[in-house]
């Protein structure tokens, strides 16, 4: 599986299909399963707080405002697509798989 298959560039902005994991015991990327990169976090899928963590998360691993980063579908679902206008940078994690545009 390539990052293709769980990422892809609109322009500046990256796009990103995610299947969340809530109440891990920490905030991580792992691996890609099926046609999206799996992500854990900390706070628990209640009352939005796993997005709310999620958009604070990802700001901060992509060096952007939470302004930046758009849950464009799956607000109430594990599987989620993202959208990070303009990102700063890439993650360690994840950069040798995603080419800069």
């Amino acid at each position: 599986m390539t990052a293709a298959d769980w990422s892809q560039w609109d322009g500046p902005d990256l796009i990103l299909k995610l299947k969340l994991q809530p109440k891990a015991s920490r905030d991580a990327f792992g691996e890609p399963q099926h046609d999206r990169l799996r992500v854990s976090i900390t706070a628990p899928p209640v009352d939005g707080k796993a997005n709310a963590h999620l958009v604070t998360w990802l700001a901060k691993q992509f060096g952007v405002a939470k302004s930046s980063i758009l849950i464009e579908a799956g607000l109430t679902s594990q599987l989620k697509r993202v959208r990070i206008k303009a990102p700063a940078c890439l993650p360690s994690a994840i950069a040798s798989v995603i080419a800069a545009p």
